[in-house]
């Protein structure tokens, strides 16, 4: 494990060598085409740095970190846009927000009745931050408990029906990605200038495949293809088929983007050639597909027959039942026999503790990934 620690600080190392480069273009080199040439060098290491890692855990959440968010923000950079174009940033701000899923907090000018070093004005953090909707330390507490549980429920797979091991799984998968974005997000948190963008929102109510998608599930991925995918797309297809329609290509096209997104995340953690089954993509390109018809049935059903939405007792378990029969059908397959998830997610649990008992315990005897 030293040797995948010691990959980990070197990887990370370098992600913020580059960006300090980004940072250092972006303040000499206007936004376009050249910037973009400067930029695109940077881009391409990132997709091969998460190469260098072999563990699940780490590997994928800095491939997903990196190859995918940082990437995206740094496109989003080229072009003067996304948050990374947030004017009086510092190096360290830019930085931590190119790396992991925070922003800089938005400040609003409000007057103030007694005087002030800047003439009588005060600033404040804006009440519709984000962090209003994060949760509380308790639980992340608790998720922390759920995810022990999880991987001692592991050691009896062997017992266990695979759908429900399959069902485990996801609630893992949920757990440590909200649990490692807090994490990472709280570690270079500082000066309350940055604050933590919430990555879920209680998808477990969603009332649609649009609730779930846009406002509940993986708000950073989200937050990140509207402007890459979605809104470029909409524009697009408003010019060729007017605005009315335009919004179903824009689902089209982020959906796609995450499919090639998803397969390359997959192909980081799994490493096997030659290429892939497509069937996470294709769980993305069903989700896309279905969510559009999803719109253009509301549009009929209440726009256009004016009847009340469906109730939430009704909506809630049809979204999240298609949810999960889904991801049984396309996303868990390949997951568990291309990636090993389930195998290697105990193993390196296992090593992992090893690691810190033997830290405890002045041991040098000290296992390897």
């Amino acid at each position: 494990m030293e040797d995948e620690i010691g990959n980990l600080l070197k990887v990370w190392i370098s992600i913020w060598i580059c960006l300090g480069y980004c940072y250092g273009v972006g303040k000499k080199i206007g936004e376009g085409f050249t910037r973009f040439l400067l930029i695109f060098p940077v881009i391409c290491i990132f997709l091969y740095l998460p190469l260098k890692l072999h563990s699940l855990h780490l590997g994928g959440l800095t491939a997903f970190f990196v190859a995918w968010l940082a990437n995206f923000k740094l496109l989003l950079f080229a072009a003067g846009q996304g948050p990374l174009a947030t004017t009086g940033m510092s190096i360290a701000e830019f930085c931590a927000v190119a790396s992991f899923p925070i922003k800089i907090k938005q400040i609003l000018p409000q007057k103030s009745s007694e005087p002030a070093g800047n003439g009588g004005a005060a600033t404040v953090i804006d009440p519709k931050s984000n962090q209003n909707h994060c949760e509380s330390p308790f639980n992340y507490a608790v998720k922390i408990l759920l995810v022990a549980a999880l991987v001692k429920a592991y050691d009896y797979t062997h017992i266990l029906h695979q759908k429900l091991v399959w069902f485990l799984l996801c609630f893992h998968i949920y757990f440590i990605l909200d649990l490692s974005f807090a994490a990472a997000s709280a570690a270079v948190s500082h000066g309350g200038t940055i604050e933590l963008l919430p990555l879920f929102h209680h998808p477990y109510l969603s009332t649609s495949l649009q609730d779930f998608w846009g406002r509940r599930w993986n708000l950073a991925v989200t937050g990140i293809l509207r402007p890459v995918a979605y809104r470029p797309a909409v524009s697009t297809a408003t010019k060729l088929i007017g605005p009315r329609w335009a919004p179903l290509a824009g689902v089209a096209a982020t959906f796609l983007v995450s499919a090639a997104m998803h397969e390359l995340m997959f192909f980081y953690m799994s490493r096997q050639w030659p290429p892939p089954t497509w069937e996470v993509a294709a769980f993305f390109v069903l989700h896309g597909g279905c969510l559009a018809v999803e719109m253009v049935a509301k549009r009929l059903w209440i726009d256009a027959w004016k009847m009340p939405p469906l109730p939430a007792v009704v909506s809630v378990p049809v979204t999240v039942g298609f949810f999960f029969w889904t991801c049984f059908w396309l996303f868990f397959p390949p997951f568990i026999n291309t990636c090993k998830a389930d195998v290697r997610v105990v193993k390196e649990y296992e090593i992992f503790g090893a690691f810190l008992k033997n830290i405890y315990y002045g041991n040098k005897n000290i296992y390897l990934w």
